[in-house]
């Protein structure tokens, strides 16, 4: 049986009901902000990612649920352990505010 474990900072909820409670571990993409230009007093800024952060290596038994910054630097170190919560998906369920409420599934 596979397990999933959580390594956003949020509670994911999926339209069927399930929930994955964070598990405490946050994975995260480095990055460096270099200044690039001022624009009518708003500072724009060029982003290099690096190394993913606290990710646990592969496990055959576990998914591990991570943001989509995390998913696309974990595809080209060929990383097959990793989804991340499908928000783009026509089926997320949404609040009064836009916000999403739930998720249909995760993609890879």
């Amino acid at each position: 049986m596979v397990k999933f474990i959580n390594l956003t900072p949020h509670t994911i909820y999926l339209n069927d009901g399930r929930k994955f409670e964070p598990s405490g571990q946050i994975a995260r993409v480095s990055n460096q902000f270099k200044e690039v230009d001022l624009v009518d007093d708003v500072i724009i800024y060029e982003v290099t990612y690096g190394d993913i952060e606290n990710l646990p290596e592969p496990d055959t038994d576990v998914i591990y649920i991570v943001s989509n910054i995390v998913l696309e630097a974990g595809k080209k170190k060929n990383r097959w352990d990793l989804v991340a919560p499908a928000t783009g998906h026509p089926d997320c369920i949404r609040n009064e505010q836009g916000q999403i409420v739930s998720v249909p599934g995760f993609i890879i």
